[in-house]
């Protein structure tokens, strides 16, 4: 069976990427091995409303997500951002496909619980796999905008977590990649700081309540713990900066921190 992956990158931290990590997304695809890239864009979308004079706001987490709001995240995450993953990807010699969740009905979102507060924030509730699938066998790497759309045609903006997570799992992949900029979850062994090779989920809220985890980390940790949903059993944190992360993440493991759901946990 062809072997494939979904890679959930923040918008900032893709483009700090070298050009030997484009370089090695071409290798893997010319190897048979099927990227799947979902990206966010969480500070370029706030450094876009804070040009245009609009107010950015959070409720737990989630962008209040007015109309005019969804414009410039429209705007920003299916235009510029995903533009500039799907050049890199092309410079470096292989064939990159942009998508937001809108085209074709990729992702179909309704809205999160308290939208009467936050807006036109969603939840994904059905992934076109056929569709990722499709490009894919067109030897394309798909790279996707984690916007949203209902019946009515409605545009909702996902959090690119969820996202990442709901399209590994119609994908039927178990293990996901979340490339950012740590080496894994990091925890003081013996006056050392090493990066702790598996962890549940349960033992990470432990290590946030204790202050092993702390600070920046918090959210991204968080963060990858939504992408245990459905079918995806595992996720990766690597750091993108690491000489051959991919291919170790994909084929041989021992990179970064493999984070699992416990029972009764995150998946």
């Amino acid at each position: 069976m062809e072997q494939r992956f979904v890679m959930k990158c923040g918008g900032s931290t893709l483009a700090a990427l070298p050009d030997e990590f484009f370089r090695e997304l071409k290798e893997l695809q010319q190897d048979g091995v099927k990227p799947v890239i979902v990206h966010g864009g969480g500070p370029a979308i706030s450094e876009s409303l804070t040009k245009l004079g609009i107010a950015s706001e959070f409720v737990n987490g989630l962008r209040v997500t007015s109309d005019e709001v969804l414009d410039v995240v429209e705007m920003v995450l299916a235009g510029a951002i995903n533009g500039e993953i799907v050049r890199k990807i092309m410079q470096s010699g292989a064939d990159a496909l942009g998508l937001s969740g809108v085209d074709g009905g990729l992702i179909t979102a309704a809205p999160v619980e308290n939208a009467d507060e936050i807006g036109f924030v969603g939840d994904v509730t059905d992934v076109k796999a056929s569709l990722i699938e499709g490009v894919m066998a067109m030897n394309y790497i798909p790279v996707i905008a984690p916007i949203g759309i209902d019946a009515s045609g409605q545009r909702y903006n996902i959090n690119a977590d969820t996202a990442a997570g709901a399209v590994a799992s119609h994908l039927g992949v178990e293990r996901m990649i979340v490339v950012t900029d740590v080496p894994g979850i990091m925890k003081e062994i013996d006056g050392e700081k090493r990066v702790l090779p598996s962890v549940t989920d349960a033992e990470i809220e432990e290590m946030i309540a204790s202050g092993d985890i702390y600070g920046g980390m918090i959210p991204k940790v968080r963060a990858a713990m939504k992408c245990i949903h459905g079918q995806v059993k595992e996720v990766v944190i690597v750091s993108g900066q690491e000489p051959g992360v991919l291919t170790r993440a994909v084929r041989e493991g021992g990179v970064g921190t493999r984070i699992m759901a416990s029972e009764g946990g995150a998946s």
